[in-house]
């Protein structure tokens, strides 16, 4: 009976470990290019991206799925306004791989974007 409660116990806090990893790898600020920051944070379980300098908005409510974040709503601050993207984001130790399709998955463009410690 000792064993179970502890085995309970140490589970309970395995997985409170892991939640508070996760949540605290998915925000902060990044910067893209080397010198852009960008804000990155979830709200309302949605994922968003916002350029620091004129707040412009990459993610657009991402939706996590599995290891990544993904989302068919992604803009390019150098695209005109009106094209969006399908878009992914999967986060690292230091850093966050972003990447943006249209035509399905054959045109694609990718950045690593690296946190500011």
């Amino acid at each position: 009976m000792k064993f179970a409660k502890f085995a309970l116990v140490a589970f309970a806090f395995l997985f409170v470990g892991l939640a508070s990893h996760e949540a605290a790898a998915v925000g902060g600020t990044y910067l893209r290019k080397g010198t852009q920051k960008v804000k990155v944070f979830v709200s309302g379980g949605k994922l968003y991206c916002q350029r620091m300098s004129d707040k412009f908005e990459m993610c657009h409510g991402m939706t996590k799925s599995g290891n990544k974040w993904v989302g068919s709503n992604m803009k390019h601050p150098d695209m005109p306004g009106f094209m969006t993207f399908n878009g992914t984001v999967v986060f690292k130790a230091d850093s966050l791989d972003i990447q943006g399709c249209v035509i399905g998955q054959s045109l694609c463009d990718a950045e690593t974007w690296k946190l500011v410690k």
